[in-house]
């Protein structure tokens, strides 16, 4: 009997957003007040949370988020609590508290971001991070 060949399908993923972690002693809505009113945004509670499966599609955990979609410039913002019951949406980065995720940006630069959220007075750190770095990225999905 002929052994049989096994092939394996790589798909290799690409993350068309930029990722800013956030350091926030603050709770999820006192820091979105703080972003709209710095940034000019208008952060809302998303009606449902950010949630994270597995392949079975089980539910593993949820995180409180924050969302705006920017007609104007084609851009959306996520702002996305990191640690929820113990569980994180990205565990290599246990230290960070939120992230914010600008979804399909073409418009502006990451640093000009990141200094607008230093001025924000309950933002006590804020640090860029590549999502390719991170394994954990790929479980993301923003559409």
């Amino acid at each position: 009997m002929a052994k049989k060949k096994k092939h394996v399908l790589v798909i290799e993923q690409s993350f068309d957003f930029d990722m800013i972690g956030i350091c926030s002693h603050h709770n999820d809505y006192r820091l979105a007040w703080g972003i709209n009113d710095k940034m000019n945004l208008c952060l809302t509670k998303s009606a449902e949370d950010y949630i994270i499966t597995n392949r079975k599609g089980e539910i593993l955990s949820k995180h409180s988020m924050y969302e705006y979609i920017d007609e104007e410039n084609r851009l959306e913002y996520y702002l996305v609590r990191n640690k929820n019951s113990g569980k994180y949406l990205i565990p290599e980065k246990s230290g960070i508290d939120f992230f914010l995720f600008l979804n399909n940006n073409l418009v502006f630069e990451v640093d000009e971001v990141i200094g607008k959220l230093r001025s924000v007075t309950s933002v006590l750190g804020v640090y860029s991070f590549d999502p390719e770095e991170l394994p954990s990225a790929e479980t993301l999905v923003f559409s």
